[in-house]
């Protein structure tokens, strides 16, 4: 069976609104396409023409078809709050934010607040998950899955924590849980945008300027922090992608 192709970028290091403004191109075109070919099906030409008309010359052609995209990147210090999320887990003002080179964002992605920064590897993979199940939970489940096989391959026990979203360490030890990869996505037509950040080298101070995805009372980690020394940055992200690869069942070009 041919693998489904999964077009990659490595956006490097990039301020938040730069790749969030690209992943909303991509998934808008997306989101599009999938307007089209639903309204195809239901026999609606005038509707067909207006959502083509929405695309670009190159993708609307007679036959559209969605793309899947896996951008990874690393972003300058941000702070995320979710369209779910709670303002009062910020432990730190506007102009200490500013004082501290900080940027501030409320998104459209699910889950509550937390920190991109340097050091970090986030993937926001953009897949039409039509073409594989339809079904978040089962997604969300997938992207655990890539983080906790990546931790493997140096020895660390990721792990999953009932009624929480992301990869843990301890979970299941009340007072010595860490969080060492947090995740929140946005979904429409069964396409997914945002994703996940896993802290590899991150500076962990950031984290106490919030309540870490709302959760009181739980630590945060870092692979540096678990293996006690700086590990390759390159290193980690290939095995991030490779694993992507293995879970997704997936070739990415």
């Amino acid at each position: 069976m041919t693998k489904q192709i999964v077009l990659f970028k490595d956006l490097g290091l990039t301020d938040y609104q730069s790749a969030w403004d690209y992943q909303e191109k991509l998934f808008q075109e997306n989101v599009h396409i999938k307007a089209v070919i639903r309204n195809r099906e239901m026999g609606a030409p005038g509707l067909v023409a207006e959502n083509i008309s929405l695309l670009k010359e190159s993708v609307a052609d007679t036959k559209p078809e969605t793309q899947h995209y896996f951008l990874i990147c690393e972003h300058l210090p941000v702070l995320t709050l979710g369209k779910s999320g709670h303002v009062e887990n910020i432990l730190i003002s506007e102009p200490e934010m500013k004082k501290r080179g900080i940027q501030y964002y409320k998104t459209n992605r699910g889950g509550d607040i937390t920190f991109h920064g340097p050091g970090q590897i986030v993937g926001y993979p953009i897949l039409d998950l039509e073409k594989f199940y339809t079904d978040i939970g089962k997604y969300l489940r997938a992207l655990e899955e890539v983080i906790i096989l990546t931790m493997q391959e140096y020895g660390l026990k990721g792990e999953r924590s009932k009624g929480e979203t992301g990869v843990w360490m301890d979970a299941g030890i009340a007072g010595k849980e860490r969080k060492i990869c947090a995740m929140g996505v946005r979904c429409s037509r069964w396409i997914t945008m945002h994703g996940f950040a896993l802290n590899v080298n991150t500076d962990l101070s950031y984290f106490d300027t919030i309540i870490p995805c709302g959760i009181e009372n739980k630590k945060v980690t870092s692979l540096q922090k678990e293996l006690y020394r700086t590990l390759n940055y390159e290193e980690v992200k290939q095995k991030v992608k490779a694993n992507f690869e293995i879970v997704f069942g997936v070739e990415l070009q």
